[in-house]
């Protein structure tokens, strides 16, 4: 049994046939510390999370050694993906976006047995969920697992009242300077406003929209209809912290539908 699983980005497994995958090591999280000098005092104002560099080790073992060369070869075929994701099989929807950059020279235990060490760096230097909020949140859907931070009262992702909670399972925030996230507003609305009040983050439009229209605040961008209206709006982004987050919408008018889908992010 393989206890490492990789996945191209579009979800396809990449199959290694004959080798096992024996352990995925991953470090502690690291940070870089800002800092200011205050009063002859030196004082951390920041903590920037750096890239993780993970070790994927492998154990191959072939029919002959001719066998295991060309295994060898097959491995150097299939991890060279400029982005892929690998996860470990006892936590396989706790995934990690990985590059491969580094040389490594296969350990051969015998003529037909051979180790490779892979280095493997995830630049965010976090993990994230394979689901994400537009999922059914339930472990019969195979994209959830103990250990997520999900919780027993089953959160809701779209809504159509003016108040309502968004949660976050994960360790981070959600930032979509940094991480897909993709807000929905579909319905009419007059200088239509989000706020998360648990951040404070505010997001406004100075416009209109009609019943049948679809305001977006995809990542850093902000759409109707699929046409931007960055210029048009406060130039403001809206975050998603772990745990509840409390929202108003303020603009609407009549019926409306409103839809968060992102992913969940751990240390």
């Amino acid at each position: 049994m393989s206890l490492i699983n990789l996945y191209k980005l579009d979800g396809d497994k990449i199959d290694l046939p004959g080798v096992s995958g024996l352990k995925l090591h991953v470090p502690s999280p690291s940070f870089d510390l800002i800092v200011e000098d205050k009063d002859g005092r030196r004082i951390v104002v920041d903590k920037i999370l750096q890239p993780r560099d993970l070790i994927a080790e492998f154990l191959a073992i072939g029919n002959d050694y001719i066998d295991s060369l060309l295994m060898r070869d097959i491995i150097f075929q299939q991890i060279n993906e400029s982005e892929f994701y690998v996860s470990e099989s006892k936590s396989p929807h706790k995934r990690w976006r990985v590059h491969f950059h580094q040389e490594y020279t296969p350990d051969r235990i015998n003529l037909r047995a051979q180790t490779f060490e892979v280095p493997l760096t995830a630049m965010t230097g976090l993990a994230e969920s394979s689901g994400t909020t537009l999922d059914d949140l339930t472990f019969t859907t195979e994209k959830w697992q103990v250990g997520q931070g999900l919780t027993l009262e089953e959160p809701k992702y779209t809504h159509s009242t003016n108040t309502f909670s968004i949660f976050n399972a994960g360790d981070v925030a959600v930032d979509p300077r940094e991480m897909p996230i993709k807000i929905i507003y579909r319905g009419a609305s007059n200088n239509l406003k989000i706020t998360n009040l648990t951040t404070g983050d505010e997001w406004q439009y100075d416009g209109t929209s009609k019943a049948n229209d679809n305001i977006t605040l995809d990542g850093i961008r902000s759409l109707k209809n699929d046409a931007s209206i960055f210029k048009d709006t406060n130039k403001k982004l809206i975050t998603i912290a772990p745990g509840w987050n409390h929202f108003e919408l303020t603009g609407t008018s009549g019926s409306f539908l409103i839809s968060f889908e992102h992913r969940f992010y751990y240390y």
